[in-house]
């Protein structure tokens, strides 16, 4: 944590040198001393803020950049940390990184800071001359491991053995494996985003009578009855770990979504008390927050919408307006700096990151670029080949939507 910032309770409060502006986050819980069991766990957190990493680590950045030059380009999701979202040649959500990828032909290395699925995107997008490279191996995605190959394979079976797959279109969020991407390829599915999430339902139901969501239940629904007007009851929660699904016959006959059971460990943490909290202590907030947030939560909130949207929407909102934000903490603090002129606050009592994208850090940067200088490149993400075609049909269909 930089020297200029301090935390304390009921407030965690950043100052910046160059400004006096004061961020209020919110009023926190601290970890390891307070639970919140309403909250979709998933992820465990050890109560302290990420720290920030050795100053002199940013001179051998800044020199290894300049060294690269146009032969890396370094792409930085939105949740990173704000010493690696310094060094990103371009920042977005998965929806943004993932074209971006595709677009860039020419840089010989992709440094992706993000999680592996990202990567694994990245590399079924760009040319085979082209490396990917993860900086730390274990920035994974705890929504991801949520739905193996064998669990929806297992499913798909299932749905062939009632007479329903060929009447079912898989849809799987970007926040998967390669090997989920591969089976929607195979399917003649597509990949979507929270940003692009209503279009490829539109563009699912347009081919067929029922849509498979993999892997996050809460977008599915949440887009499914807000954006496309199904009713809750016809979306079923598919449960890789029970007979059928835990699911009955007719159940799988009358639905229209089949949802599967996973979800995001940051944004399932959030509440619909969580909404009522914050606008008994802050009046005249306005609450947004992702669709990857539950259902209540969504119909609780003032606005819903992609990581992008929130940015967008909170970014050209009026000076003096107030709003609480649903999503990853890094964004929400970043925000807050970027807009002095409004009152920013964290939805979630609790402090925590996304304890995955956050091993991504200026250390593993630093050691990524240093060694691609040295003729060394470390990391490097390759999706075997057969996984490849079917995931690039996928994800194709999904940016020409």
């Amino acid at each position: 944590m930089p020297k200029n910032t301090r935390v304390g309770l009921p407030w965690l409060t950043e100052t910046h040198e160059n400004s006096p502006m004061t961020i209020s986050l919110s009023e926190l819980l601290v970890l390891g001393q307070g639970k919140d069991l309403t909250s979709e766990r998933g992820v465990s957190c050890s109560g302290e803020l990420p720290a920030a990493s050795d100053p002199d680590l940013v001179d051998r950045a800044i020199a290894a950049r300049a060294t690269l030059g146009n032969r890396a380009l370094i792409l930085g999701h939105h949740y990173q940390r704000d010493e690696v979202i310094r060094f990103a040649d371009i920042t977005g959500d998965s929806f943004k990184l993932a074209q971006a990828a595709a677009e860039q032909s020419e840089a010989e290395f992709i440094i992706f800071c993000g999680v592996h699925f990202m990567a694994e995107s990245a590399d079924i997008l760009t040319s085979a001359s082209q490396k990917v490279i993860l900086p730390d191996l274990a920035a994974g995605c705890s929504m991801a491991d949520m739905a193996t190959a064998q669990q929806v394979n297992d499913c798909w079976k299932v749905l062939q053995e009632l007479g329903v797959a060929e009447k079912t279109t898989p849809v799987t969020y970007m926040n998967s494996s390669a090997a989920i991407k591969s089976f929607t390829g195979e399917h003649g599915g597509t990949i979507c985003t929270s940003s692009n999430a209503e279009k490829s339902l539109r563009w699912a139901f347009d081919k067929s009578e029922k849509v498979l969501f993999l892997p996050d239940q809460h977008l599915g629904r949440n887009t499914a009855v807000s954006n496309l007007g199904l009713a809750i009851e016809d979306c079923v929660l598919w449960n890789p770990w029970k007979p059928m699904g835990g699911l009955s016959e007719s159940e799988i006959l009358n639905a229209k979504m089949i949802l599967w059971r996973g979800h995001c460990s940051v944004h399932g943490r959030f509440t619909e008390e969580s909404v009522k909290e914050v606008r008994t202590r802050v009046p005249g907030v306005k609450v947004i927050v992702h669709p990857e947030c539950q259902h209540e939560v969504v119909l609780a909130a003032d606005e819903v919408g992609s990581t992008e949207k929130i940015i967008r929407t909170v970014t050209n909102s009026p000076a003096g307006s107030k709003w609480a934000i649903g999503t990853e903490l890094n964004l929400v603090s970043r925000l807050a700096s970027q807009n002095p002129d409004k009152e920013i606050v964290f939805l979630d009592k609790t402090v925590c990151y996304c304890s995955t994208m956050n091993r991504i850090d200026l250390p593993h940067l630093v050691w990524a670029m240093e060694s691609i200088i040295a003729g060394h490149v470390v990391n490097e993400i390759k999706v075997d080949p057969t996984v490849a075609k079917f995931s690039k049909l996928a994800l194709e269909q999904m940016l020409a939507l």
